[in-house]
């Protein structure tokens, strides 16, 4: 087969060498004949096991952390310290997994306290309700109470 432009050349035979000036010193190439834009080389891709540019390892992690640390104060602590550790792995700093593991260990302290109180709450009732009755089955505001004060 034949090229239409030139009769004489084949198409598969290579086109006549011609001779063109090289481009000048510290100047781009044109580009090639067909590219729509002259564009530069993607980034080669992040080697294997790494995070992809611009993620920091464990901050998804720690940003779940920081909200569980609310609701489920043992995971929080947990999930906080673990991307904590990822983040200082990979050199970065991981300010949600930082504040997940404050505000867990602040709300476990504070949820002590409160049981501590609460349980000896309890107790100083009953001890009342002991010295008040003693033991045996009273009836208190209209309902029916076991005691045993032993």
């Amino acid at each position: 087969m034949t090229d239409p432009q030139n009769p004489q050349n084949p198409q598969n035979s290579p086109p006549p060498y011609e001779a063109t000036p090289p481009p000048a010193y510290g100047s781009t190439p044109p580009p090639a004949y067909g590219d729509p834009v002259a564009s530069w080389a993607a980034a080669p891709p992040a080697p294997y096991g790494a995070p992809p540019q611009g993620t920091v390892p464990g901050k998804t992690m720690g940003i779940v952390a920081l909200i569980l640390a609310f609701f489920m104060q043992p995971v929080g602590l947990i999930l906080g310290i673990i991307a904590l550790v990822q983040s200082k792995r990979a050199g970065y700093k991981n300010t949600p997994a930082v504040w997940a593991i404050i505000v867990s260990s602040v709300l476990i302290v504070l949820g002590i306290i409160i049981a501590i109180v609460v349980i000896s709450g309890f107790a100083a009732a009953g001890a009342a309700l002991c010295a008040e009755y003693g033991t045996g089955t009273h009836e208190i505001n209209g309902v029916p109470v076991t005691l045993n004060c032993g």
